[in-house]
């Protein structure tokens, strides 16, 4: 019901948004660029990441840059799905510069927001907020940022916002992570963009 709910949302909002964008094909990698050793690949038309053999954290950014824009992606995490999406983000290797709206297990702060190679966590949902991932099957994420103002939800809720002068500065690619330590597996669907002018 709340993965139902959140789709009806986010299905009246692109409808009447003239500039959606598809992200993801559903066939392949197609505008996007693997950092790392980690896998990214494609199956039943779903975008999946998964931990490899060295273990070590991963990304799957954009080619474009996005700066104001509003964003949605249904996952569905399997074994530890320690994940994330980083927006107005840049990368040197590994090291990856930005902000991450969490993906996560449960009650570790999924749609929370978190300065990489910077402050840390800026703003964690709360504990009832955290009851909104549906663990074991899809959820559906947004994240709206325009301007210094972030905004996120989980399955039609609102998790986080944050009005962040040094997010306003920036700019850069979305990009999606696989966290270190192994034993990660996270599938992705349904990831759509609309910028916003």
């Amino acid at each position: 019901m709340k993965l139902l709910i959140g789709t009806l949302l986010l299905a009246a909002f692109f409808t009447t948004s003239c500039a959606q964008q598809k992200l993801f094909n559903g066939k392949d990698l197609k505008g996007w660029k693997i950092h790392g050793t980690e896998k990214w690949y494609v199956e039943n038309g779903e975008l999946v990441c998964e931990s490899g053999p060295d273990k070590q954290y991963g990304y799957l950014s954009t080619e474009k840059k996005y700066k104001n824009f509003e964003f949605a992606v249904q996952f569905k995490q399997e074994a530890n799905g320690n994940s994330g999406v980083f927006f107005r983000s840049s990368i040197e290797g590994t090291k990856i510069s930005g902000w991450q709206v969490e993906v996560a297990p449960l009650n570790s702060h999924t749609g929370g927001i978190y300065e990489s190679y910077g402050r840390g966590w800026l703003i964690q949902p709360t504990k009832e907020d955290e009851s909104h991932l549906i663990v074991g099957d899809w959820n559906e994420l947004r994240i709206k940022v325009i301007g210094d103002e972030a905004t996120t939800w989980l399955n039609g809720h609102q998790m986080v916002y944050l009005k962040d002068e040094k997010i306003g500065a920036a700019d850069g690619f979305i990009a999606l992570q696989i966290h270190d330590g192994g034993g990660i597996k996270v599938r992705w669907r349904k990831m759509k963009i609309n910028v916003i002018r």
